[in-house]
């Protein structure tokens, strides 16, 4: 073998050795590169759904939906009348609560006022009589038991004449009594009697008032009409909702993360979301509500030969700012280590 020879199979030799070792070097970076992405976090997405208050508009009263006076997609303002309800037992008792009202009312100005005047007139005139009658009735016996002692008349006379003065007495006291009665008036137990009966009527007509109320249909917040559940003219009991309601301008986001998931997420937490419905890539989030339980466990591996159960937990978020055109159920998507 001559020297360049030599040189030649000595040189290929080295390259071999040299693309050897470069082979063995990228094959470790590789798998190094592979180990190093499979143990480090990865940045993943979760996905919230948007939610809002809803209401189920409802009477406390049944009766037939006489009027609608909103439509399906109508956005409506808080206290807004939306539907009447016609109740006819509503009507009558409302009008036999105002009866009794009025009844109870008079009854208590009775005995407030007492006794008319013609009635005090009467009830003098009555003790006036009975006194007169008193008089003479002693005037007789007296009279009569001094005869009896002079033996001109029987002690029978006498015993009769006396009876007849203690029953005219009697009468006088009682005549008397009717006419200071009179004078008084009323007594204060009955004057409070009447006035209890006068104030229960009144709470019954108000109740009644309440119930008249409930035949009117209000909106219990701002928001926008949804599904209508009942038409005019259909019977509606009470607490059957008419129609839905619900606060579109006040959504928030619904997302569930595992207990991994929350390592730096508290209350007041700001998080960027990209809305696809809208076209939208970044919008900020603050969080408002963490459930203080979890949900549900997933299971997942964390070694190769073992495990746990995960936890899932509730996450709500507002937009920092109104976001145009947001409304329940659409997406949101947020970035997340896995």
């Amino acid at each position: 073998m001559t020297t360049s020879e030599a040189d030649l199979a000595q040189s290929g030799s080295m390259q071999r050795k040299l693309s050897a070792t470069v082979l063995v070097v990228l094959t470790v970076a590789v798998v190094g590169l592979g180990l190093w992405l499979a143990w480090s976090p990865q940045a993943g997405q979760v996905q919230g759904i948007v939610d809002a208050r809803e209401y189920r508009v409802a009477s406390k009263v049944t009766g037939r939906l006489a009027q609608v006076l909103v439509a399906e997609g109508d956005t409506v303002k808080a206290g807004q009348l939306l539907a009447r309800i016609d109740s006819p037992e509503v009507s009558a008792k409302e009008a036999q609560a105002n009866a009794a009202v009025d009844a109870a009312q008079s009854q208590a100005d009775k005995a407030e006022t007492g006794a008319r005047r013609t009635d005090i007139s009467a009830a003098e005139a009555q003790w006036r009589r009975a006194s007169a009658a008193s008089d003479l009735a002693r005037v007789t016996f007296e009279r009569v038991n001094r005869l009896a002692n002079e033996g001109v008349v029987a002690g029978q006379k006498r015993d009769e004449a006396r009876t007849n003065m203690i029953a005219a007495q009697q009468a006088e006291r009682a005549a008397r009594s009717q006419y200071d009665a009179a004078l008084s008036g009323v007594r204060v137990e009955d004057r409070r009697a009447a006035a209890a009966q006068a104030a229960q009527a009144r709470g019954a007509a108000a109740e009644v008032a309440a119930a008249r109320s409930e035949t009117q249909i209000i909106a219990p917040a701002k928001g926008e009409v949804g599904r209508r559940l009942a038409q005019p003219g259909e019977i509606v009991s009470a607490g059957y909702p008419v129609m839905l309601l619900t606060e579109v301008q006040a959504p928030w986001v619904t997302v569930t993360l595992r207990e991994d998931q929350l390592q730096g997420v508290k209350v007041g937490s700001q998080l960027t979301g990209n809305i696809p419905a809208l076209g939208v890539q970044s919008a900020t989030f603050k969080v408002s509500f963490i459930a203080p339980a979890g949900d549900y466990a997933t299971w997942r591996a964390t070694r190769q030969s073992e495990g746990f159960d995960v936890k899932g937990f509730e996450v709500r978020l507002v937009p920092v700012k109104p976001i145009a055109g947001l409304r329940p159920g659409m997406s949101v998507l947020f970035a997340w280590p896995q």
